[in-house]
């Protein structure tokens, strides 16, 4: 997705004010197999994605994932970890995603109640006053 999609803008908009702000912490990419390892056993899932690095020339992309990698820089904010984490379980071995439709921030909104200790209600009250949509349940 694009930053060009108005449902990855609200998405992100959404992150910045309300996630971030949450979240301060970094991890630095020595420890992100570890973390997404612990993440997808924790979601009951098995064979996690691999982390390897961000290619030099993805200037403008902060990380991304597919359902069997996920690319990232020297350090991630643990928040984008977990949407990261969510893009690789909304997604199949062919390389679909979800997107940043309902399916993917119904993923992400439990990754963020469960793993970054949020409060759901507030994630869901904020998500409905910033008109983003996700899969109940």
């Amino acid at each position: 997705m694009s930053r060009a999609d108005p449902a990855a803008r609200r998405l992100y908009a959404w992150e910045d004010a309300v996630v971030a702000p949450r979240d301060l912490g970094l991890v630095p990419f020595a420890r992100l197999q570890a973390l997404v390892d612990h993440v997808w056993a924790a979601e009951g899932l098995r064979w996690p994605p691999r982390v390897r690095p961000l290619p030099r020339q993805a200037r403008r992309t902060v990380a991304r994932a597919t359902r069997t990698a996920i690319e990232a820089p020297p350090e991630l904010p643990s928040w984008v970890l977990l949407h990261e984490v969510a893009h690789a379980m909304t997604s199949d071995v062919e390389g679909r995603n979800a997107g940043h439709g309902p399916a993917f921030v119904a993923a992400y909104l439990g990754l963020l109640e469960r793993h970054a200790r949020m409060d759901r209600a507030l994630l869901e009250t904020t998500l409905r006053a910033a008109g983003i949509a996700w899969t109940p349940g």
